[in-house]
């Protein structure tokens, strides 16, 4: 009967893990930071396991512009995302980020999905 109630216990205060919750794969990004005029640009990638859409990305300087460059970079209000996603400066899709950045540097980025949440990783300023 203890071993009952220590496990319930463990359970409703989170220590042991939900397997309901350990099942359903995660969002996760791997992101470097590329240092351009007036700010920086991101690449790397983004993973979702079902469909979704990258509606905003934030770090310490601001909000991030969101951009779509085919043929011309123009802003747009979302990203769609299907299984990973790659960007960068030779993709369809930017992420520019304005402010000042260093070599070497360690930037938080946060990356806000329609339908699976909020995102944080951490990138490094590279050249």
């Amino acid at each position: 009967m203890k071993s009952f109630f220590s496990v319930f216990f463990a359970l409703l205060l989170g220590v042991l893990p939900n397997p309901a919750v350990a099942a359903t794969p995660m969002p996760a990004a791997k992101v470097t930071l590329k240092p351009s005029y007036g700010g920086a640009v991101l690449e790397g990638r983004i993973y979702v396991p079902r469909s979704d859409a990258l509606i905003g990305v934030w770090s310490g300087a601001g909000l991030a512009r969101l951009m779509k460059c085919s043929p011309r970079c123009t802003v747009v209000g979302s990203v769609p995302l299907q299984n990973t996603f790659v960007f960068g400066n030779s993709s369809a899709y930017r992420v520019a980020l304005g402010g000042e950045f260093k070599v070497g540097q360690k930037v938080n980025v946060t990356f806000r999905l329609k339908n699976q949440g909020v995102l944080v990783v951490s990138a490094l300023v590279t050249r």
